[in-house]
């Protein structure tokens, strides 16, 4: 009897050992498993990390929506009196807008046979190039009518009208002169404030026999107005105060100056 219970015994504890090796195995297994599985998720991290790249892409959109922004400069070459944009300068072109030439008369005979046949032409002062670059060119009243148009592309020649604004806008004629005038290079002393921005220097004129007068002294410029087959309007500056307004024969030669249509 009691060897049955020491046999009894020994086979409970080999059961209870193989129970428990099955059970440790398992549990064993489960938790490699477990690890195996929460590492592979936590190898998954990194790729989440790369969303920096679409964060990398946001400072382009900033940079080029500002280099973007346009930049807006002012036209030297225009000067704006009350509602009028008038050009800065003389004009000095020898061709017309569409691209014909206009002929230069150097010598006194060219430019009496141009005004005399009724034909366009243009020269410099004393025909001097340096006088251009300061004044513009001299142009007789044909070359201002001629049907191929002398101002440029978006430009106009200054019209009766123009000129009455210009006028209305300065206070008159009797004060306007000195508002108009340069602040230097008229002779004698009688330089004006140039107030209006319209800079009016002395260029002098071309009379109808070729001969050149009073640089330093007047400046002359044609309207585009014509007063009858013999003669247009003109305006000038002088020694005075005023702006002055005049008829002249078309054969003269003077300065030229466009407005913005």
């Amino acid at each position: 009897m009691e060897k049955a219970r020491t046999v009894f015994k020994v086979a409970g504890l080999l059961i209870f050992l193989f129970s428990y090796g099955n059970y440790s195995g398992n549990t064993l297994q489960a938790q490699t498993k477990t690890t195996t599985t929460s590492s592979k998720s936590t190898q998954t991290k990194p790729k989440s990390t790369q969303t920096t790249k679409s964060a990398q892409t946001k400072p382009k959109s900033t940079t080029k929506s500002t280099t973007a922004e346009p930049v807006k400069k002012k036209d030297p070459g225009t000067v704006t009196i009350a509602t009028q944009t008038w050009a800065a300068a003389n004009l000095n072109v020898r061709t017309f807008r569409n691209g014909d030439s206009i002929p230069e008369a150097r010598t006194p005979q060219e430019w009496v046979a141009a005004g005399e046949a009724g034909k366009p032409a243009w020269c410099y002062y004393n025909n001097d190039p340096a006088n251009g670059l300061k004044y513009g060119k001299l142009y007789n009243w044909y070359a201002v009518n001629d049907p191929r148009e002398l101002a440029p592309a978006g430009w106009t020649l200054a019209g009766d009208a123009d000129w009455a604004e210009l006028t209305y806008y300065l206070k008159g004629q009797s004060v306007a002169g000195t508002k108009m005038k340069s602040i230097s290079g008229w002779s004698e002393g009688n330089n004006g404030t140039n107030e209006s921005g319209f800079t009016g220097l002395p260029g002098g004129y071309r009379v109808e026999n070729g001969t050149f007068l009073n640089q330093g002294s007047i400046g002359t410029w044609w309207n585009s107005t014509e007063s009858n087959s013999r003669n247009a309007i003109d305006h000038y500056l002088a020694q005075s105060s005023s702006l002055g307004k005049s008829n002249s024969p078309k054969q003269r030669g003077e300065s030229v100056r466009c407005v913005k249509k």
